[in-house]
Formats: C-alpha cells, sequence, structure tokens
C-alpha cells in the first residue's frame, strides 16, 4: 500500500494506493471509504481488490478542513450528485485510467456513504459498480439507461435500508442495466467493515460478518471479471 497524491480541480487530495503483485496491466478499482473516512478498515478493504488482481485507490474524501466540515460538504455532493466529492472521484478514476498498468477500464465501489457515491458515479463514466449497503438515499430514480453494471450487496437487518435493495433492483431492471442485487438475511450495516467496537455496534444493528463479506466479495469480483474484462 502507497500514499499518493490525487490531482483534482481543486487541489491534490490524499490516496492509498495497492498494486496487485506481477505483470500489469490490470482494471482499475476506485474505493469510497465511508463515512468514517480513509481508515485502517478502509486501507485493508482497498488491499483485498489488490489481492485479486485489482489496481485500486481510495481517496480521502476528508482531506480539506475539519471532520465536520468534510462530512457536510461531502453529503451535499452526495444528495446532488455533483460538487467537490464528485470532482474528486472522477480524477481518481482518471488517475487510474491513465496509468501505465491499467488496463484503461475502471470500476468503482463504496461502502455505506461510499456505496451512495458508488451509484451516482455508475451514471459517470465508470465501468461497473459495488455498492455494499449504499446509504443516504433512497431514491434511485437517477439511475437510467446508460448506468453502468451494478453488484449490490445488503443486509436484511439493516435499519438504513429498509426496502432498498428491492427498489434498486426494480429500476435497474425496469432500464435494463445488467446487475446482480443481493439481500444477506442474517446482517445488519456495516458487515464488510472492520470498526472499532464491534461489542456495542452489533447491539444497534451494525457489526463485521466475515463469512457475509467473504460471499459477497466472491460475486462481485465474478461480476468484475465480466464486466471489466479488456
Amino acid at each position: 500500500m502507497t500514499d499518493v497524491e490525487v490531482p483534482t480541480p481543486a487541489g491534490p487530495i490524499p490516496a492509498a494506493l495497492a498494486v496487485p503483485v506481477g505483470q500489469g496491466p490490470w482494471p482499475g478499482v476506485v474505493v469510497v471509504h465511508d463515512a468514517f473516512g480513509l481508515t485502517a478498515d478502509i486501507r485493508r478493504n482497498t488491499a483485498r481488490f489488490a489481492e485479486n488482481g485489482y489496481l485500486a485507490l481510495a481517496p480521502d474524501l476528508y482531506s480539506r478542513g475539519s471532520y465536520v466540515r468534510c462530512v457536510r460538504t461531502v453529503l451535499r455532493a452526495l444528495a446532488q450528485r455533483r460538487g467537490q466529492a464528485v470532482d474528486d472521484l472522477q480524477a481518481a478514476r482518471a488517475l487510474l485510467a491513465d496509468r501505465g498498468d491499467c488496463t484503461g477500464k475502471v470500476g468503482i465501489a463504496g461502502f455505506c456513504m461510499g456505496g451512495g457515491f458508488a451509484l451516482v458515479m455508475g451514471t459517470q463514466g465508470f465501468d461497473v459498480s459495488a455498492p455494499f449497503y449504499p446509504s443516504i438515499m433512497r431514491d434511485y430514480g437517477f439511475l437510467d439507461a446508460g448506468t453502468c453494471p451494478v453488484v449490490a450487496s445488503y443486509g436484511r437487518k439493516d435499519v438504513l435500508n429498509i426496502g432498498n435493495a428491492p427498489r434498486l433492483e426494480n429500476v435497474l431492471q425496469r432500464n435494463g442495466v445488467a446487475h446482480d442485487v443481493k439481500v444477506y438475511p442474517e446482517v445488519g450495516h456495516s458487515w464488510a467493515n472492520e470498526l472499532p467496537g464491534q461489542p456495542f455496534l452489533r447491539i444497534v444493528g451494525f457489526g463485521h460478518d466475515a463469512d457475509t463479506t467473504d460471499d459477497a466479495y466472491r460475486r462481485m469480483f465474478a461480476f468484475f471479471d465480466t464486466h471489466l474484462a479488456t
């Protein structure tokens, strides 16, 4: 894992870059962090992409000012589907696509808030999208026939996503978008993230689940192998 900078219209931002072992070129994946930022957990997930043959880049969307200010700015960009965070993710995609060890195909994956961005950016030039329990949105009407293929993963016990999985699947099916949407029955929110305070998080309906995470990644990588092939 290497710390790099992503040049953006508003100036450079830090990011974590994970490069697969061996000879490229490889498809790229932009990994979008959750509301907690570019944590050790997001770095672990980014490394997992590289371990499976993807050039992975996780930009820090919270690098401009205080945490509270950054959260407000980023959530506003998510709600409006435009703004600085969207520009940052486009810049991250361009950085990967322009690298000599990238095939030029770039997907996007994200967790919670980052999953919402993965859906938003699925209409803006990425080749495949993998939202994990995308939150802070219930209206998927902005997704249209031009949306890239989507592989989405939810937990049935997720209080932040009640009814959202079938709602997303209906929109994708109606628009003829290739998709794989799965709801895991025994988990809640943030099951692919190893956050601190797991005992407390499980009480409030969050919590990591290794088996579910492994299955979701298996599905996602199979989907990516199809849609990010050169």
